[in-house]
């Protein structure tokens, strides 16, 4: 049984995964770097669309790399009866099935719930959807975007007299798929207490109501819609709060300071690293909502001192305060920092294809140390070795499929 170390958390747990792009792939890799023996079902010749997500030809992109990390493909035909045949024995022996398909194209496959629970009372059963069940959106397809719009984040999301915007981070894809990995994992202690097995449905859109929970207390406290705050808090936060820009002049050479109000002294430990001592007290500034009526003037003191410093080391005076700050780092930033690595938060995959590659892996330590990543599989790297594995067929049995396309090459 693969495993990610002597004995891992999910060890012998088995998850049967028919998920594509992120939402769900997100779900059931968590679940693998945890140590379940993930299965990916794929179509022979396509396999998940993500491996072509802006990859090179004849290589898996790295799209797919990033959330298919510990995992085995298993290639099988679903228009051949015989396919859906052999998902459901492999379903019999599943402790997890995972699918996120087009709603109601797991049903017309033969493979939906009802089927799949019928033959495995005690199977977790996880559906991941645009939409849930009952809205009136429920048959519209959706990617992270789409959720991030009808969900809310948008609305709250871009500079208070602009537009909405989509933030950086795949929150309804990503953010859903750790909604969904967590409540497997309740799911699955209480089987193990009980025997129950569970069907587990989860939408992107409600998913985003769940991340935006701060934004609806605005409203109830106001009456008004949550605005949009740019890089301040919801409602705006009481100055200095934001990022202020720095010496060099690029487009994120920039630091994040946030003095709280549940902290008086917070501004007034800012005024004296920026050599302000002259302001403490000052009535204009000296409480949150004095700060608030002059934020202009405010962010103008603070910008005029963050320009003076590169964002490194205007994070390093201000946090040595302790006030809250920090540098804006990019992505290069961040790769480059190779403390990262040493501390097993980014880690190196053995791509027999891609060569290393470095990506960014389950952040969370077990008894001091992360999970360690094992490479995304080839479309169809572990046909046999599954089979074989998982229902004890022989190389003939597995031949005879092979050759009549019912599985891949």
């Amino acid at each position: 049984m693969p495993s990610n170390g002597p004995e891992t958390c999910l060890t012998g747990v088995k998850v049967l995964d028919l998920t594509q792009f992120e939402a769900g792939p997100s779900c059931t890799e968590a679940l693998a770097w945890m140590g379940a023996d993930v299965v990916k079902v794929e179509n022979p010749k396509l396999g998940d669309p993500g491996r072509t997500a802006g990859g090179k030809p004849g290589q898996d992109a790295y799209y797919f790399l990033q959330y298919n990390a510990n995992k085995r493909s298993l290639t099988v035909n679903l228009k051949d009866p015989r396919g859906v045949e052999l998902v459901k024995e492999m379903a019999k022996k599943a402790d997890i099935f995972c699918e996120n398909f087009a709603p109601g194209a797991i049903e017309r496959l033969g493979l939906g719930p009802d089927v799949i629970r019928a033959i495995n009372p005690s199977i977790i059963y996880c559906q991941t959807k645009g939409f849930g069940a009952g809205s009136a959106f429920e048959k519209s397809l959706a990617f992270d975007m789409i959720a991030q719009a009808a969900g809310g984040l948008m609305s709250i999301t871009g500079e208070e007299d602009g537009p909405p915007c989509k933030p950086g981070a795949t929150i309804g894809d990503t953010g859903t798929g750790m909604l969904m990995a967590i409540s497997v994992m309740g799911a699955y202690v209480r089987r193990l207490r009980t025997g129950q097995g569970e069907h587990l449905q989860l939408a992107m859109q409600d998913a985003i109501l769940h991340y935006i929970r701060n934004s609806f207390t605005y409203m109830e406290r106001t009456g008004k819609a949550a605005p949009r705050a740019g890089s301040k808090t919801v409602g705006g936060g009481n100055p200095p709060i934001g990022v202020y820009p720095c010496k060099g002049g690029g487009p994120n050479d920039y630091v994040y300071i946030y003095c709280s109000r549940a902290n008086p002294e917070h501004w007034n430990r800012l005024l004296k690293v920026m050599g302000r001592e002259d302001l403490i007290g000052d009535p204009n500034y000296d409480t949150p909502d004095a700060r608030t009526e002059h934020r202009e003037e405010v962010d103008a003191i603070v910008a005029n001192w963050t320009m003076q410093h590169d964002k490194h080391e205007a994070m390093r005076l201000v946090s040595a305060a302790t006030i809250p700050s920090g540098a804006v780092m990019d992505t290069m930033e961040l790769a480059n920092d190779q403390s990262f690595v040493k501390r097993g938060i980014r880690q190196v995959m053995k791509h027999p294809k891609v060569g290393d590659y470095t990506m960014s892996g389950w952040p969370v330590r077990f008894s001091g140390a992360t999970p360690p990543i094992k490479a995304a599989p080839l479309l169809g790297q572990h046909n046999a070795e599954v089979l074989a594995d998982w229902l004890g067929l022989k190389e003939d049995k597995i031949c005879v499929l092979r050759n009549d396309a019912v599985i891949g090459g």
